[in-house]
C-alpha cells in the first residue's frame, strides 16, 4: 500500500458499552491506533444527560492521550430520531438533536459528524414527502455545519432500515439535489456489499467527497472484526490505497459477540489492518 497510512484507521467505543470510556480510550492508544470515532449513546456519552463541563471533560481524555477524534456519532439509529418523518413534531425533534449535536461536536474538537436522513413508510406511500422533508432537514444541518467548520458525512442504510438513501444511486441523487459543501458522502461495507458494489464504485462517483469509511467485516451482514466475516477486505483496502483516499477507515464493530471482550476485535482488526498497511 503507497497511499494509506496508519492514522487513517480509527476505532469506536459502540462494542464497549458495557465498560467505561476509559478502558476504549486506553485499548486503542495500547494497540496503537491514533484516532477514534464517538459514538454518542449512554453511558458513555449521552449529551442530553450531561453538562458543558462532562463533555469537555470527555475531550479532555481524548487528548490527554494524545487521540484524535475525526467523526462524531450521535445515537440515532435506537433512539426516535427521523428527518424524514411524517409528523412535524418528530421532525423538530430530530432536527433539534442534529443541531446539538453539530454543536457538541464543535466543543468535542472534531470537524466532522455522522448524520443520516431517516426514513418514511416503507409502503412508499409517504415517499415523495419523506424525500423532500429529508433533504430540507440536511441542507438546514449543512448551513449550521458551515458555522461551525463541520462537515456532515451521510451514510447509506440497508434496504431493511430505510427507504430513503439505501444504496449508491439514491445517496447520488441526493448529494446532487443538496450540492452542500458541508455535506459529505460516507460508505458503510455492509450496506455496500448487499448491493453488490465496492469502495471503487463510491470512489468513482463521489471522488474527494466520500469523506468517511465505516471499514468492517461481514458475513455478509453484520459489523464484524477483520476475519470473521467472508468480505475481501484486503482488496477494498486496494482500491481505496489505488485512488489515493486520505480520509479516515473507522471500525464500526457491533456484533453481540465482542461486547464480552471488546478489545479482542480491535486486537484483530488492527493487525491485520496494520499488516497491509505500513
Amino acid at each position: 500500500m503507497d497511499s494509506l497510512k496508519r492514522n487513517q484507521i480509527a476505532v469506536m467505543n459502540i462494542q464497549y458499552k458495557f465498560f467505561p470510556l476509559t478502558k476504549f480510550l486506553d485499548d486503542a492508544v495500547k494497540n496503537e491506533v491514533e484516532c477514534i470515532e464517538l459514538w454518542g449513546a449512554a453511558p458513555h456519552f449521552h449529551p442530553e444527560d450531561m453538562t458543558y463541563y462532562d463533555i469537555t471533560s470527555v475531550r479532555h481524555e481524548i487528548e490527554t492521550r494524545n487521540l484524535k477524534l475525526i467523526c462524531y456519532t450521535p445515537e440515532q439509529c435506537i433512539y426516535p430520531i427521523n428527518l424524514a418523518a411524517p409528523y412535524e413534531a418528530e421532525r423538530r425533534r430530530s432536527l433539534k438533536f442534529f443541531e446539538d449535536a453539530i454543536r457538541v461536536s464543535s466543543e468535542l474538537g472534531t470537524d466532522k459528524m455522522l448524520v443520516t436522513v431517516g426514513t418514511g413508510y416503507f409502503d412508499g406511500s409517504d415517499y415523495e414527502e419523506a424525500w423532500k422533508y429529508g433533504k430540507e432537514g440536511l441542507m438546514q444541518l449543512g448551513d449550521m455545519a458551515e458555522h461551525y467548520d463541520i462537515t456532515l458525512a451521510l451514510e447509506v442504510w440497508r434496504k431493511d432500515e430505510t427507504n430513503l438513501i439505501n444504496d449508491l444511486s439514491s445517496l447520488q441523487k441526493m448529494m446532487r439535489e443538496l450540492e452542500h459543501k458541508n455535506i459529505g458522502a460516507m460508505l458503510d461495507t455492509i450496506p455496500m456489499v448487499l448491493e453488490n458494489k465496492t469502495p471503487k464504485d463510491y470512489l468513482d462517483v463521489f471522488g474527494e467527497r466520500l469523506v468517511h469509511v465505516h471499514f468492517v467485516d461481514g458475513a455478509p451482514r453484520g459489523h464484524l472484526a477483520w476475519g470473521d466475516g467472508i468480505l475481501d477486505m484486503e482488496g477494498y483496502l486496494g482500491q481505496f490505497d489505488e485512488y489515493g483516499y486520505k480520509n479516515s477507515l473507522s471500525l464500526e464493530i457491533t456484533d453481540g459477540r465482542y461486547l464480552m471482550n471488546p478489545e479482542k476485535s480491535i486486537q484483530q482488526s488492527v493487525k491485520r489492518l496494520f499488516s497491509v498497511i505500513k
